[in-house]
């Protein structure tokens, strides 16, 4: 299983990347579990300091934008 983890306070952008996340893990089925952290503190122990950040198994794949689907379904290993 995935762990995927969105990483920000909760702002437009943020909510974004969480839809995204989560529509595309539904649309291709994809056996994930998809975690939202809103939590400063948890965000910064990631070494993250802009949002939203998308974590996929522990590494931080993207910082301070929404990822395109293209990017997420390739690190997904879908693409």
């Amino acid at each position: 299983m995935i762990a995927i983890e969105i990483l920000g306070p909760g702002c437009q952008r943020c909510d974004e990347a969480e839809r995204l996340v989560k529509e595309t893990v539904n649309e291709y089925r994809i056996e994930a579990q998809v975690e939202k952290i809103a939590d400063f503190r948890q965000i910064a122990a990631r070494g993250v300091f802009s949002t939203p950040a998308v974590v996929i198994n522990g590494k931080v794949m993207t910082v301070g934008r929404v990822p395109r689907k293209s990017e997420l379904l390739e690190w997904l290993g879908v693409a």
